[in-house]
């Protein structure tokens, strides 16, 4: 079960992430929590940097269901 929870979790950061560089959605990049990447590299650079982490989370979630032990 918990193997399902975290791989859910890194999953969804992921797409979410991804989807909001490819999209350029305005409230995820005007969040407080993105501000500090928007404001030090600007815009462009905040969505390829969320972009490439989405993937990275996605990859994460893919390699943790697939190794490791349902226990």
């Amino acid at each position: 079960m918990a193997k399902y929870f975290m791989t859910g979790i890194f999953a969804i950061a992921g797409i979410i992430a991804f989807l909001a560089a490819t999209f350029n959605w305005g409230w995820f990049f005007t969040a407080q929590n993105a501000q500090y990447v928007v404001k030090r590299y600007g815009r462009q650079k905040a969505r390829l940097i969320y972009g490439v982490l989405g993937l990275v989370l996605i990859i994460m979630a893919v390699y943790f269901y697939l190794n490791t032990s349902a226990n």
